[in-house]
């Protein structure tokens, strides 16, 4: 296998496949590059895709908004200390709630949020610091927001399985894409000042 760039990761590159082609011509139409993250999911692309297609599957069973998807994806990341998917999913919530929202919650605060936002964020942050720490009470916000026991569950699973996710890209390496932190808002480049530095160049 050939080397890789030290941004991309621990690994050496994977052989070309046209399963690993798929992966990078995705990454090239949704984001205009292919992330750093993405050739170290090419080692197993197949993984990567049943992942996603769990974790849509989880987002619509529990009737998520994209905003409501950046809210929990950001908490859990931002809980974790994992500066990848904070800097891209921060953007993300920014564009879609504001830069204000999208700082709190990769600040684990919940001053400002609405009720919604704050229940999802606290729960996503419950889970994603000690699971094992939870009472029945931490629900009632996701009650009192409308979520009823089928989404509270759908919601679970799919904060456990966006833990995995950046569990995988920090433990191999993976550093943030440059593109990430040079489009950053300020409030999100601010909030993000943990975890591995995003990559010096882009590719």
């Amino acid at each position: 296998m050939a080397t890789t760039h030290p941004s991309h990761g621990f690994l050496a590159e994977p052989p070309p496949s046209p399963e690993v082609q798929a992966l990078f011509d995705g990454d090239v139409a949704d984001h205009g590059f292919v992330m750093n993250l993405t050739r170290v999911w090419a080692h197993a692309p197949s993984a990567k895709v049943a992942l996603f297609a769990l974790l849509g599957d989880l987002a619509q069973q529990a009737r998520l908004t994209f905003r409501q998807r950046g809210v929990l994806i950001s908490a859990t990341a931002g809980t974790i200390g994992d500066a990848y998917c904070s800097l891209a999913w921060g953007n993300r919530l920014a564009t879609a709630a504001g830069d204000d929202v999208a700082q709190t919650v990769l600040r684990g605060d919940d001053d400002g949020l609405d009720a919604v936002d704050a229940a999802l964020a606290g729960w996503a942050g419950t889970i994603a610091r000690d699971p094992n720490a939870t009472t029945a009470a931490d629900l009632e916000p996701l009650r009192r927001a409308g979520f009823d026991d089928r989404q509270i569950f759908a919601i679970t699973a799919f904060v456990a399985l966006r833990r995995a996710f950046s569990t995988v890209n920090d433990a191999l390496g993976a550093l943030p894409d440059r593109q990430l932190r040079d489009e950053a808002p300020a409030g999100v480049d601010a909030a993000v000042s943990f975890g591995r530095p995003a990559a010096d160049e882009a590719f």
